[in-house]
């Protein structure tokens, strides 16, 4: 798909699903968290993600931020069907993940990979390259012998590694270096469909850009789609299409990149643009400082979740959530104070 159609479908896609690969419908995760009460009675459950709709077009990069615990990591798994949701569902090119049996989701999982944030922990420190980048290979028994060898260098050259380096074990590798293993082992299988969850996060500054650019490279390339995970926007806006913004488990902003940077809706997409350092201090915007923490997700609050440290906060706010409403363009927002229409 080309850039211009990518656009005019991910302009399309807040009402449309025919050119959605990847789509959520009111997906919901909650996990237990002990026992509740002086007694223990009773049952704490967090409410990582709640009722989150969106679409991924083919071919697009859709940003996702947010606060560490904000439930973005989770979602991703769940797009994944690394864990279950609670309730709601997830499509991959019409098909409900859930009606899928294992043989049937086995094979799927083919063209759904996944690109862990850190390079240190993701990479079994026992096993040489070759078996890391091969595991997917030989589970799928797509090469085996000569030819398995032939695609992982093939593979380590595309990340822009030497072919030798199957040999070695990871710990004899910097971290970019690791990373782009990690990729190399998620493109193995010929995905089309990556979750790249903060995949730069652990990097130098140097070292980011280069994988940032690498995997924009690898994406024109291979024609893949990516769900772009990040807290950092000033990454997210080198790389998106689209950003969504979450906050205690929802969804509660989501446009082009052009239109969140420029013309940012609700409260708290505002204060973390305000928050991105600049070298210029006319260009800077004033920084909007956020009182107090986010609210624990074991007990969020009622109405809208961002009530308690917004300054722009009404009565509606506090009692009724805001639900998130499509305005002109498919720039998409939950809030009372600052509605999409």
């Amino acid at each position: 798909m080309s850039p211009a159609s990518v656009s005019s479908a991910v302009q399309n896609s807040a009402v449309a699903t025919a050119d959605a690969l990847v789509r959520t419908e009111g997906v919901t995760k909650e996990f237990a968290a002990g026992a509740s009460g002086v007694l223990g009675g009773g049952r704490l459950t967090v409410k990582a993600v709640t009722k989150v709709s969106l679409q991924i077009v083919g071919g697009e990069t859709l940003g996702l931020v947010g606060e560490s615990g904000s439930g973005k990591s989770t979602l991703g798994r769940l797009i994944l069907r690394l864990i279950e949701p609670t309730s709601g569902k997830v499509f991959f090119e019409g098909r409900d993940l859930s009606t899928l049996t294992r043989s049937e989701l086995r094979h799927l999982r083919r063209d759904m990979q996944l690109v862990f944030q850190d390079p240190y922990a993701s990479l079994n420190p026992r096993m040489r390259v070759r078996a890391i980048v091969g595991e997917g290979l030989e589970i799928h028994r797509l090469a085996r012998g000569k030819e398995k060898l032939d695609r992982i260098a093939e593979l380590l050259r595309m990340v822009g590694m030497a072919p030798d380096a199957m040999t070695r074990y990871p710990h004899e590798f910097s971290g970019g270096q690791r990373q782009r293993i990690g990729i190399a082992r998620a493109l193995a299988v010929k995905p089309r469909f990556l979750v790249l969850d903060e995949p730069v996060s652990a990097l130098d500054v140097s070292i980011q850009a280069q994988i940032i650019n690498l995997l924009q490279d690898l994406q024109e390339q291979l024609k893949l789609t990516y769900l772009f995970i990040a807290h950092d926007l000033r990454v997210v806006e080198h790389i998106s299409n689209r950003v969504a913004i979450m906050y205690l488990g929802k969804i509660v902003e989501i446009a082009s990149r052009d239109e969140i940077f420029a013309n940012p809706r609700h409260p708290y997409t505002r204060a973390l643009l305000s928050a991105i350092p600049s070298v210029s201090a006319t260009a800077r915007p004033e920084r909007i400082k956020l009182p107090g923490e986010v609210p624990s997700p074991v007990n969020p609050p009622g109405g809208c979740a961002f009530h308690p440290r917004c300054p722009y906060a009404k009565d509606i706010c506090r009692s009724i959530e805001p639900p998130l409403e499509t305005g002109p363009g498919g720039h998409a927002v939950a809030c009372h104070v600052f509605p999409a229409t």
